[in-house]
């Protein structure tokens, strides 16, 4: 499902910060396995790496920091060899030539080749904050080229079927817009009326 329409029917405020950039093409989709660490620092992540479970999304809040590289292709690879599904990290990535062709969607905020402390201290499977968005252990994330969803799974199942009549609804439209070059929608004329605009036809 296009997390566009996933977020529309979560009140449009569900996504991360567009800061936080996927590096590749693959889609997203796994439950969230949290990491703190504190500025360019990486050794909890070296523990979580050890400690998460097929299908996980590993999720680093690394403050936001893009000076030092959380991860480059060594981690990464050792994730999906273990079966992780993604990696996102508020913060920086090295190795950006090898990731952005990873067939595992990798999320980062920015690139350099300025490696990590190793010092700690941090913390796993807590809340942290990505993009501006609280992310438990046990969240289910959705992405894709558009973004980054953050989904309370307790909700998902509803929210599979409100995106579902979504998805149906846009593609009414989209053939009514091929076949008939029409595009039906009565409220923007009605929204127009109810900020006092003027509609002046002009022949």
């Amino acid at each position: 499902m296009p997390v566009a329409n996933i977020d529309d029917n979560m009140g449009r405020i569900a996504a991360i910060h567009a800061s936080i950039r996927p590096l590749n093409k693959t889609p997203l989709l796994g439950v969230a396995f949290t990491v703190k660490v504190p500025e360019g620092d990486n050794l909890m992540f070296h523990k979580a790496m050890d400690m998460a479970k097929p299908g996980d999304v590993i999720v680093i809040d690394a403050g936001g920091h893009s000076n030092r590289a959380i991860f480059g292709e060594l981690m990464a690879y050792y994730c999906k060899a273990r079966g992780v599904v993604g990696l996102v990290v508020d913060g920086a990535i090295r190795d950006y030539d090898t990731l952005s062709q990873m067939d595992m969607l990798i999320y980062a905020k920015g690139v350099t080749p300025n490696g990590p402390y190793k010092n700690g201290p941090g913390e796993i499977n807590t809340p942290v904050v990505i993009g501006g968005k609280t992310v438990r252990p046990g969240d289910v994330l959705v992405g894709n080229q558009d973004g980054l969803v953050v989904i309370d799974p307790e909700v998902a199942e509803v929210l599979i079927s409100m995106t579902q009549a979504t998805i149906d609804k846009e593609a009414k439209i989209m053939d009514d817009i091929l076949a008939k070059c029409e595009y039906i929608r009565p409220w923007v004329d009605e929204k127009l009326k109810e900020i006092g605009c003027d509609i002046i036809n002009q022949e």
